[in-house]
């Protein structure tokens, strides 16, 4: 199922757990089931606006965005993050009143069962999402899992809260579970804006892919001098990456003997970014040719990067 796809699903799952919250918290006046319903809030929110990115993510570059829309994932996340920080403003605040003066409550009974009901579906949803989101590399869908990842857990501990209530009569452990929930989902807000502002800011591809495009070239290094004169050998260096969204891009430069025909190191270029794309799918390659002895000029400051000789 494709990101678009799911993120609709999502957006089906969040009316109908808010529904489900929602009733809980009316049958029960719990401030604790209160605060879960309004994270069901957030979580339609983003959702509806994940898939108007995702939409807008896929589709082809153009004149205006030469390098395409990947980037737009990056909004949905950042949003999400911000829609977070409001929800658990409001939490704060109905858990603050609701603490200066408790309240009994009533039917915890249904109120728990709709909320572990609810809990359940966002799991199973959550599990799905954070495999497809690995799947297709899309921040968007990981973003709305890691949500209602926190939304599980959100109502697992507004369901002890409130069983710790009902065992000891306490009330003031309702608000006091709410405002643990607000400063939990809090922090799931501020990992998501952190994570879009990397983005953003062209972060580097994950250490594994560098990895990965390390040895790649290595192992062509290794297999064509070899296998020829010191005279032809090649080297690469000022390796850099960057990721857009699903997108990966690698920029270096390829060092050749400056008597090779412009054909014969364009045709070599190529199996350089073969061998490339297939070590790394999706991958964007730029390569610039250099004669052996000729160093480009590095803009200063720039971040050092490897060089494969």
């Amino acid at each position: 199922m494709t990101p678009r796809n799911l993120l609709w699903v999502s957006v089906g799952m969040a009316l109908t757990t808010m529904a489900l919250k929602t009733l809980a918290w009316y049958i029960t006046g719990s401030v604790g089931l209160l605060s879960d319903a309004m994270e069901s809030v957030v979580n339609l929110a983003s959702a509806l606006f994940g898939v108007l990115m995702v939409t807008v993510a896929a589709r082809p570059a153009d004149d205006n965005h030469p390098y395409g829309h990947h980037k737009a994932e990056y909004f949905s996340s950042a949003f999400e993050g911000m829609l977070i920080f409001v929800a658990a403003g409001a939490i704060l605040w109905t858990a603050i009143q609701r603490l200066l003066a408790p309240q009994p409550l009533e039917q915890m009974g249904w109120g728990l069962a709709l909320s572990v009901f609810s809990s359940l579906l966002n799991g199973g949803l959550a599990w799905v999402m954070l495999r497809a989101a690995r799947q297709h590399r899309s921040i968007a869908l990981e973003a709305d899992a890691r949500h209602l990842f926190t939304d599980v857990w959100t109502s697992a501990g507004v369901v002890l809260g409130l069983g710790a209530v009902a065992l000891t009569g306490w009330s003031w452990l309702d608000p006091l579970v709410a405002i643990g929930v607000a400063l939990n989902i809090l922090k799931e807000g501020v990992h998501l804006v952190w994570r879009s502002s990397q983005g953003l800011m062209d972060e580097a591809v994950e250490p594994e892919v560098l990895a990965t495009i390390e040895q790649t070239l290595g192992g062509f290094l290794s297999q064509h001098n070899a296998h020829t004169s010191p005279g032809f050998s090649i080297r690469f260096d000022h390796i850099h990456t960057r990721m857009a969204g699903q997108r990966r891009f690698v920029d270096l430069h390829m060092h050749i003997p400056g008597h090779w025909s412009l054909s014969h190191a364009a045709a070599l270029r190529g199996q350089v970014e073969q061998a490339l794309m297939a070590a790394v799918p999706g991958l964007r390659t730029s390569i610039q040719l250099l004669p052996i002895n000729v160093e480009a000029y590095i803009e200063p400051g720039t971040a050092p990067s490897p060089s494969l000789p």
